[in-house]
């Protein structure tokens, strides 16, 4: 018993370091790649401190994967890994990501250093790499989305949390899937449009309503998680 409430409460506590890196990122840091390419090493420091807290997220989400395995695994093993693997292959891509956002600022030292002569054509590389993160973004968005439905599946499947917990994250996770495709087909801008709005409902369940419920009841007791029969 004491063991499934420290467990809860590691998991609450990287949902929340994981969330709070990422909206710092996104609100203070992120910024950086949508300006001009020149601007980004001048602001070096910046970019660097971003892929830090990127990094941060990455992991806060390993820790979510393998803590939350041991708990997902009593009920539908195979379930179990897939919501690992999908976590881990996010974890794969931001991580591409980071290196790439990183080797921007070299490009963006090279714009500077070629002058006016080769500005568009290091501008045009730092626009097809710019728009490749986005895309990659997009790409963690419909992988972390996917698992989460499959987390909150079986949170609802198995009641350690409250059933109206497991619908909120389940319709919070459709609309991340459905925003990043609508993104990725562009229907909707979910940098600077309104598209933003769809994360809301998603982002409430994994920075506040999930996390706080974890470190302040943690999972139901062993005996309800016996209720149900885990597959082989």
């Amino acid at each position: 018993m004491k063991n499934d409430i420290t467990i809860a409460r590691i998991i609450g506590a990287c949902f929340l370091i994981s969330m709070t890196a990422s909206m710092i990122y996104t609100n203070f840091y992120s910024f950086h790649f949508y300006g001009p390419l020149a601007d980004i090493y001048p602001n070096k420091s910046q970019v660097i401190i971003g892929a830090l807290l990127e990094l941060t997220n990455c992991v806060a989400v390993v820790g979510i994967a393998v803590m939350l395995f041991g708990i997902l695994k009593r009920h539908n093993s195979h379930l179990a890994l897939w919501y690992f693997g999908f976590r881990m292959i996010e974890v794969a891509v931001l991580i591409v990501g980071i290196i790439s956002g990183l080797l921007l600022i070299k490009l963006s030292q090279g714009s500077i250093q070629a002058g006016a002569g080769d500005a568009t054509l290091f501008q045009t590389m730092g626009s097809l790499a710019l728009e490749g993160k986005h895309i990659g973004l997009q790409f963690v968005l419909v992988i972390c989305g996917l698992g989460g439905l499959i987390l909150t599946a079986m949170l609802y499947q198995s009641r350690i949390i409250p059933r109206f917990l497991s619908l909120w994250g389940f319709v919070g996770y459709v609309l991340v899937v459905a925003s990043a495709i609508l993104d990725l087909l562009g229907i909707i801008d979910t940098v600077h449009g309104n598209g933003v709005m769809m994360y809301i409902p998603g982002g409430l369940f994994e920075a506040i309503a999930f996390p706080l419920w974890l470190i302040i009841k943690g999972f139901a007791s062993p005996g309800t998680l016996g209720e149900s029969s885990p597959n082989p």
